[in-house]
């Protein structure tokens, strides 16, 4: 016996104890699922006994909701079978429960119609924690096993022709309502299945919901409307999970109706209420490594589709290169996000990006295509508090020397050191105001055919904090509409 063992047994957990735990985690699992739910053995009976009487009617896809009703009069009748005695509120329960397992996502049904969660994540079986409000909370809802996880995340990945496994232990999914959903699996997770899921709330945030918030100003959302009415080429950069793809969502709603626009993204999670759209979608490779189709054949083909106006979800990779030469050659207006903390990381990301396209082009080469292909970057954060808060819209300017010239045009600022050492009123961020300068691109915006004054650039730091003006939303709603 080694020194630990003895250490071990001294504190009264013997290294035989330890053995015996070890070869029977699956007796350790299920006696932990039965202490968390005392119910667990009768749900399982009924949930098999519901499967055996109801067949192959669950894999039918239409009349769904006679589906659910036979699925509740099957599992209510098991349940007067089995004779356990419950109250009226347990027996409730427990037909939901079961119904929710065999119909829908198990204990995940409860936080995907919560509308205030936000994220739903599934460190294990036992483990689910979400999101609301910009805070993680953990719950108390649990799996019975790494079985049925492992189950309800099959059940998400087949409904789109995924799958996960051993050979692939990794996929990007989503569900019917455009969620997001992320699954890894052992052996690439060491303690069993894990689960994150992106939820997207069923109305799309609009501009006028972001100024609600206070992630932007009245003054701010109504120049980024001008802008994408200007088919100026917007980058939107922001770090995971601070509403990126948000932001784009919404500042896509003030491109005109009349325009084709195609979308490229991973996993379609833009919901633009234009009709002229088409959506399009990457692959990942099949079993055999083969099929793959990459977001970059994806834009070298929308140049083929007569686009006004390109939207990538996301660039990550080669297609950036393909991105830029689509901006540098007559496609304006389009709109993309990339993963950055600031408008002057993005520039250097987007340099990155392209070098992993395998061109050998020189860094000035490179910066030259970048400055000419964008006009101006959305700079999203997420604050400790849990908000999100666009913080900088900053124009990008031409080459001088070696460096792309950066200028803000709206900017957010951290609170001074006399509000800050005072602690009355002290705000994380100053509210997103006007800088003060005229950006170089109201020229090509009123080529356009849009229109700003210079006096709507004119500083001003007395502008009331974005939060709670909800007259200035209505009224910015009514100048757009």
């Amino acid at each position: 016996m080694g020194l630990h063992d003895r250490l071990k047994t001294s504190n009264g957990s013997s290294s035989a104890t330890a053995e015996l735990l070890t070869g029977a985690q699956q007796h350790e699992s299920s006696a932990q699922t039965s202490a968390h739910d005392p119910y667990a053995e009768l749900k399982t009976r009924i949930h098999h006994a519901c499967i055996a009487t109801l067949g192959a009617e669950l894999f039918k896809r239409e009349a769904t909701g006679d589906l659910n009703e036979r699925v509740t009069r099957a599992v209510t009748e098991q349940l007067v079978l089995d004779r356990t005695p419950l109250t009226r509120e347990e027996r409730r329960q427990i037909i939901r429960e079961i119904t929710d397992d065999i119909l829908g996502y198990g204990p995940l049904e409860n936080f995907l119609r919560d509308d205030s969660v936000t994220e739903v994540m599934v460190n294990a079986y036992d483990r689910i924690y979400v999101e609301r409000l910009g805070k993680i909370e953990r719950t108390q809802a649990a799996f019975a096993d790494n079985s049925h996880l492992l189950r309800i995340i099959d059940k998400i990945v087949s409904q789109i022709g995924r799958r996960v496994d051993e050979a692939s232990p990794m996929v990007d999914a989503r569900l019917p309502d455009g969620s997001r959903v992320n699954a890894i699996i052992p052996p690439l997770a060491l303690r069993g299945p894990t689960l994150t899921i992106r939820k997207f709330s069923r109305d799309p945030y609009t501009m006028n919901d972001l100024i609600s918030f206070g992630s932007i100003s009245p003054k701010a959302a109504q120049f980024l409307a001008a802008c994408v009415k200007g088919k100026l080429n917007i980058l939107i950069s922001g770090g995971t999970g601070t509403g990126k793809t948000t932001t784009l969502n919404a500042m896509s709603a003030f491109i005109p109706g009349d325009e084709r626009i195609v979308t490229i993204e991973d996993a379609a999670e833009l919901q633009l209420q234009q009709e002229h759209v088409i959506t399009l979608e990457s692959r990942p490779p099949n079993i055999e490594g083969q099929g793959e189709v990459r977001i970059r054949e994806l834009v070298r083909n929308a140049l083929r589709m007569r686009p006004d106006r390109i939207i990538v979800g996301e660039v990550r990779g080669p297609e950036t290169l393909d991105m830029l030469q689509a901006m540098n050659t007559g496609h304006e207006g389009s709109l993309t996000t990339i993963h950055a903390n600031s408008p002057r990381d993005a520039l250097s990301r987007l340099e990155t990006l392209v070098l992993t396209a395998g061109v050998e082009l020189p860094l000035r080469a490179i910066r030259e295509q970048v400055s000419s292909a964008f006009d101006l970057l959305v700079q999203i954060t997420r604050l400790v508090d849990g908000s999100r808060r666009i913080t900088h819209v900053t124009e990008v300017l031409r080459m001088e020397s070696d460096v792309i010239t950066l200028q803000d045009i709206f900017i957010a600022k951290p609170p001074d050191e006399e509000s800050a050492s005072t602690g009355v009123g002290v705000r994380l961020l100053s509210p997103l105001s006007c800088s003060g300068l005229k950006p170089n691109f109201l020229e090509k915006m009123a080529a356009n055919g849009v229109m700003l004054q210079p006096s709507f650039f004119t500083k001003d730091d007395t502008e009331a904090p974005a939060v709670g003006q909800g007259h200035q939303a209505s009224k910015f709603k009514g100048a757009f509409q």
